[in-house]
């Protein structure tokens, strides 16, 4: 008889779960709290489909080339299914600098890729394509209140609903995301939980989304799948999607009084504007809008304790996704990693069956190599942004650099990348989910290359506006609403 999975949460992670352990033997039941998406038209399902207890979905996003690639190598239909539905495959390599002179293919090439797609329309067609899957059930409308554990509570039997029904599983995965429900769980039952690491993350995001009215892009993405940059006190990128739909992102530092207004549309529009590259897409005729404007504070980066190997082993409980570890979403690699992880621990399971201790130590040890370099690069990178973001907000010095390690700064390798392809590429691995930082920027050749680079180069790309010239683009928009009234 086939092993049987309960898994919690029908999102992303959910849906990869089911998806990768069906193909792994599994019988599966998603229990999902929300209401099921809507039938019909793919599109306007996407649109309509209210979530509530998944804001982030309306936020920007890309499929970075960690998550094309899990999805070509184990999901090809699903990846064929998206493109048909309008998502579009973007080549970074066409963004190669203008200041690197050897402009020839490297090995490797074809992985430096970005799926441009919305959270919405992804999660519609995965969820399209999991739920015909015989070995898969879904239940919406459905809320876990506990776990059924064994006396001692070592052994994970199954679950509890709320309305009472008990569920039997050989193995149950909390795809439950940030609210990391199976931590309140295990508390219930008496077990106790390792802490939870913790790193701020430190921006506001606005986005809003808008239609082109011809399938040409305006400009050159200067990002290879985007356009726009993080800058010294603020953020503005804009992402092609599915469908000739395209999102703009702008990012500000969470309690910036002035910068809130870009909940306001026309703030919004006249900031996006004021961004260097993205004028030409907001232009009259060029493009329309098609929501308001989304804002959210992103969470702290999060690695939680009940899913490392600081926790003591409970057999058959598993946590993927954003319930292991949350990273900023500024990095754009939350999906790709749930995708990523779940796959891996449909492999970690076929290869340890048996549900007890082994298996859950080696399912942490799995879970901490793939979310601790993206956690310590996230922690690491916010903390540096976040200190820039203070200084050029409150008019204060920068603090000190950090001391030299042997591994070059990121900022560094920014410079260098600038000239020298073969940083370039080792830095788009590190972007893109494909390498973690030390596999990519911690080799002898990367550093002696970064180390070498012409620091003196100056790229032709326009410079942002200074804090105190977006400050006068957002109060002239107040000053004319005033006059209008």
């Amino acid at each position: 008889m086939s092993p049987q999975a309960v898994v919690v949460g029908g999102s992303i992670a959910g849906l990869g779960a089911a998806l990768a352990l069906s193909g792994a033997g599994y019988r599966v039941h998603v229990l999902e709290r929300g209401a099921p998406p809507p039938d019909g038209p793919l599109a306007k399902a996407a649109h309509l489909w209210p979530r509530p207890t998944a804001p982030q979905v309306v936020q920007a996003h890309t499929l970075t080339s960690l998550g094309v690639r899990t999805l070509r190598e184990r999901a090809p239909k699903v990846l064929d299914a998206l493109i048909a539905a309008g998502a579009r495959i973007f080549h970074l390599v066409n963004a190669l600098p203008p200041g690197v002179e050897d402009r020839a293919g490297a090995v490797g090439d074809d992985e430096l890729v970005a799926l441009a797609c919305r959270r919405t329309v992804l999660e519609l067609v995965l969820h399209r394509f999991v739920r015909e899957l015989p070995e898969v059930r879904i239940s919406y409308g459905t809320k876990v209140a506990g776990l059924m554990t064994d006396a001692g509570s070592d052994r994970v039997r199954g679950v509890v609903t709320e309305d009472g029904s008990r569920l039997t599983a050989d193995a149950v995965v909390d795809a439950t995301g940030r609210r990391s429900e199976s931590r309140a769980w295990l508390a219930a039952a008496g077990v106790p939980l390792a802490d939870d690491v913790h790193a701020p993350s430190g921006v506001s995001a606005y986005t809003r989304f808008y239609r082109l009215t011809s399938r040409e892009l305006p400009t050159p993405l200067n990002r290879g799948h985007a356009v726009g940059n993080i800058w010294g006190h603020y953020a503005g990128v804009l992402h092609p999607e599915d469908n000739d739909i395209f999102s703009v992102c702008v990012g500000a530092l969470p309690g910036d009084r002035e910068l809130s207004a870009l909940r306001e549309p026309e703030t919004f529009d006249a900031v996006s504007r004021a961004t260097p590259g993205l004028a030409p897409w907001l232009a009259d005729g060029v493009s329309e809008p098609v929501s308001p404007v989304h804002a959210i504070t992103c969470p702290p980066n999060t690695l939680r304790g009940s899913a490392s190997t600081r926790q003591r082993p409970v057999a058959g409980l598993f946590a993927v996704g954003d319930a292991a570890c949350v990273t900023n979403p500024l990095f754009g690699r939350g999906i790709s990693l749930a995708l990523t992880h779940a796959f891996q621990l449909a492999d970690l399971l076929t290869e340890i069956p048996e549900p007890g201790v082994a298996q859950s130590r080696a399912a942490a040890r799995a879970a901490e190599r793939l979310y601790q370099p993206w956690f310590r690069h996230a922690a690491e990178s916010d903390r540096a942004r976040i200190a820039q973001w203070r200084a050029a907000v409150n008019g204060t010095p920068l603090p000190a650099r950090p001391a030299a390690t042997g591994q070059p700064s990121m900022a560094d390798v920014v410079v260098a990348a600038r000239t020298d392809g073969v940083v370039w590429r080792a830095l788009e691995r590190v972007l893109m989910g494909l390498s973690t930082p030390a596999e990519a920027l911690g080799d002898e050749k990367i550093v002696l290359r970064v180390q070498q680079a012409d620091a003196s180069y100056r790229d032709t790309e326009e410079p942002p506006p200074s804090r105190a010239e977006l400050l006068r683009v957002v109060r002239a928009v107040a000053a004319g609403r005033g006059a209008r009234r």
